[in-house]
């Protein structure tokens, strides 16, 4: 149970990552936000875990991994709790960074606790039992999001990460041994800026990108701004790893399972927050389902990704990660190629069938890749390995939400039909704006022109999703090894004091 009950600290992570989404209308009215302050409400977060989820494994390693873990806690609480009785959009932005400073920490170290805690056998499941616990909050988002703003105030899609966080204290300052590496180096300040300042650049531009466009100076220059810095960085931190600790080991991408692993779960995160990013849209403004509505019909995704990650936990040292990984990516290809045939028409029975192919393969895969990644890292340096995988995780996301929201918003408006007083310009904006539209008009052609375009643009990003998926399952083929190493190197021993018992927690 023990992992079960660490599991909780990322379930809250992965559900405050999109249950902002139901509640950004309501936001709207309530705080009087405008349209770049509700930008701000959500990407402030995003920013902040960027630009230190790689310092935030080192410092880990270091100072040790289980209170760090605690303060993580402690402050993911504060900041859910401030985001919950925010009075105005700045402060809201502010509350939000403070959660993605908590966020930063408990990702990587949350793993890399896992990986001490566990001896080898018992890692598969117990890394699929935490991946588990981040990737079911992402779809649980919008369910939990729906339900509560059925029945609440808008602050309970905050407030509610405030007992999680309690729960998981206490499961931490429990279950947790106290590990760091007892043979760290100085911090390296100059990679930890360079670090920070590009990973928000890359992350910034393409936030904007999605908004303004790729060509746009604000978007194109701290893009370009963020790549050339981090390419400097790495650089730097080949030379800084000759005489200490470096913020990344670029020495563990030499090992086949901690490449591919990384390289597939990157591929990964851009195809499932890519999806998750129109599939929404698509349930409310052509299904017409409502906030809740919204949320319950992601339940067939939810529930058939649970089935993977369970199955891929009971199978995947008998026949290692290779076999898994590429079937799971396979599924996830047909679900999204199944998927690219919607139309208006389509019922939402026959969506539910791509959604649960999609979250079955999705199921199966991230974890299994994850396991690979993070499964053979040395103790020593488990926090820093495990925020490189994570660091690249949140940047596949965030590309992949930029990316397919820019080609789906251009071919919906490329493909809209307004002609007259129809030509409402907030038509364009969004298909919820253009149905909203539609009925103030009492157009049906409109309600038509708006769905239909949506959907034609819906279906290129599962094509492109699709494709991704199945190139990722041909890579998987090629150079995941067929079973996961063990560390190259002795284990460096938990800190854990004499009097703390042998930790031997079942994980199921």
């Amino acid at each position: 149970m023990g992992a079960r009950r660490v599991a909780l600290c990322l379930l809250a992570v992965g559900l405050d990552t999109t249950v902002l989404n139901t509640a950004l209308p309501t936001l709207s009215t309530t705080l009087g936000a405008s349209t770049s302050e509700l930008q701000w409400i959500t990407d402030s977060y995003n920013l902040v875990l960027a630009a230190l989820l790689l310092p935030a494994g080192l410092l880990g390693d270091r100072y040790g991994r289980k209170r760090l873990i605690m303060g993580a806690l402690a402050v993911f609480g504060a900041g859910s709790v401030w985001s919950a009785y925010s009075t105005s959009p700045g402060e809201l932005a502010a509350a939000r960074a403070v959660l993605g400073v908590g966020a930063a920490f408990l990702i990587p170290l949350v793993v890399a606790g896992v990986l001490v805690l566990f001896e080898p056998a018992e890692r598969p499941r117990a890394i699929a039992v935490v991946t588990l616990g981040s990737m079911v909050g992402i779809p649980l988002g919008p369910i939990a999001g729906g339900l509560l703003l059925h029945g609440f105030w808008w602050g309970s899609v905050f407030l509610i990460n405030a007992p999680v966080a309690v729960v998981g204290l206490i499961a931490v300052a429990t279950l947790l041994p106290e590990s760091r590496n007892p043979d760290a180096s100085g911090l390296d300040p100059f990679g930890i800026a360079l670090s920070a300042a590009g990973m928000v650049g890359v992350t910034y531009g393409v936030i904007e990108a999605g908004d303004r466009g790729w060509t746009d100076v604000r978007s194109l220059g701290p893009l370009i701004g963020g790549v050339v810095i981090l390419g400097l960085f790495i650089v730097v931190e080949r030379r800084v790893a000759r005489t200490r600790d470096a913020l990344i080991d670029l020495a563990l991408f030499r090992a086949r399972a901690y490449t591919a692993g990384t390289i597939l779960v990157t591929i990964m995160a851009f195809a499932l927050f890519g999806v998750l990013f129109n599939t929404p849209q698509y349930l409310r403004g052509v299904l017409g389902a409502d906030s809740l509505g919204t949320g319950l019909r992601l339940l067939p995704m939810l529930g058939a990704m649970m089935v993977g990650v369970q199955t891929a936990t009971r199978v995947v040292q008998r026949i290692g990660p290779k076999a898994i990984v590429t079937v799971g990516l396979l599924v996830t290809s047909a679900g999204l190629f199944l998927g690219a045939f919607t139309t208006t028409a389509t019922s939402y029975g026959e969506a539910a069938v791509w959604f649960a192919l999609f979250g079955l393969g999705v199921g199966l895969s991230i974890p299994t890749a994850t396991l690979a990644a993070v499964g053979s890292l040395e103790k020593a340096r488990a926090g820093a390995g495990s925020a490189l995988v994570f660091a690249t995780r949140q940047l596949g996301s965030t590309v992949g939400v930029a990316i397919l929201g820019t080609l789906a918003l251009a071919r919906y408006r490329g493909g809209l039909d307004l002609p007259g007083a129809a030509g409402d310009t907030a038509a364009r904006d969004s298909v919820t704006s253009g149905v909203a539209v539609a009925h103030r008009l009492h157009d049906p052609a409109l309600l038509t022109s708006v769905q239909t375009a949506f959907v034609h643009g819906m279906d290129l990003t599962l094509w492109l999703c699709g494709g991704i998926s199945l190139a990722g399952a041909a890579l998987a083929l090629a150079i995941l090894p067929g079973h996961t190493p063990p560390p190259t190197a002795p284990a460096v021993p938990s800190q854990a004091s004499p009097s703390e018992p042998a930790l031997t927690e079942d994980v199921r």
